[in-house]
């Protein structure tokens, strides 16, 4: 039997997001993709565990996955097959065997997404797959002033899109906000937590971008983790990627 771990990347744009039921199109999902490749290739059936589980239209720059196998895999060969049957917006970085207990979900410490937000007055459509538009610029030193009210260990039962009662508590350890070095109108948002809700590092990015264009106060993210007002709107996908999973 071989624990395997692979890092991998994609372009969420044509998927349902990582995980989805199979009666809400769980055939249009990246995991799935891998499952039938991982299964046509070793013949077993096989369970994969996500260190995150993004959503609709979200990209990862770097997601991390395990999984079983009944016998010894070589692993060179794994990761050649992999990138020779799955779509071309999957890609495998790495493949290697774990140690026998790890499971990328239960042993993650934490997660990382970043949003890149082009601030330009012309769209660049060079980068547009990528990028959310925003014009003028959101207000920054507003934005990092609200974000304080997030960091920490709170409820974010209504940042998500979920019903669940329980679990909802989580630590947002940090948000940044910054430039590209290499793109002067490019604005990067990163947001990292112990762990994520279900839809909720796009409704705390939306809810934030929302302080920065004026249309909601600082104040109002206090509001909306007592759960007496409702968050914003969520950010816009495509701009939304997985960056990494620490373990």
């Amino acid at each position: 039997m071989a624990n395997i771990k692979l890092t991998m990347q994609y372009v969420g744009t044509r998927y349902l997001g990582w995980q989805r039921p199979e009666k809400d199109g769980g055939n249009k999902t990246v995991s799935y993709k891998l499952m039938s490749v991982l299964e046509k290739l070793t013949g077993e059936s096989v369970t994969i565990y996500a260190g995150a589980k993004t959503e609709a239209g979200v990209h990862a720059m770097e997601q991390t996955v395990s999984f079983t196998i009944g016998s010894a895999a070589d692993i060179e060969l794994l990761q050649q097959d992999l990138d020779r049957y799955l779509p071309m917006d999957i890609r495998i970085l790495s493949c290697e065997t774990a140690p026998e207990r790890f499971r990328a979900d239960l042993n993650a410490r934490s997660r990382t997404y970043e949003y890149r937000i082009c601030t330009r007055h012309v769209y660049d459509i060079f980068s547009s797959a990528y990028t959310a538009h925003i014009f003028p610029a959101p207000d920054i030193p507003v934005m990092e002033a609200a974000a304080l009210h997030l960091k920490g260990r709170h409820d974010f039962r209504s940042f998500s899109g979920a019903r669940k009662k329980k679990g909802t508590i989580k630590e947002v350890t940090d948000i940044s906000f910054r430039k590209s070095d290499t793109e002067e109108d490019l604005l990067i948002i990163s947001i990292t937590a112990d762990d994520f809700l279900y839809r909720m590092p796009s409704l705390i990015i939306g809810t934030l971008l929302e302080t920065g264009q004026g249309r909601r106060s600082q104040e109002s993210i206090l509001s909306i983790l007592k759960g007496t007002e409702k968050a914003g709107a969520p950010c816009d996908a495509k701009g939304l990627l997985l960056k990494s999973v620490q373990y």
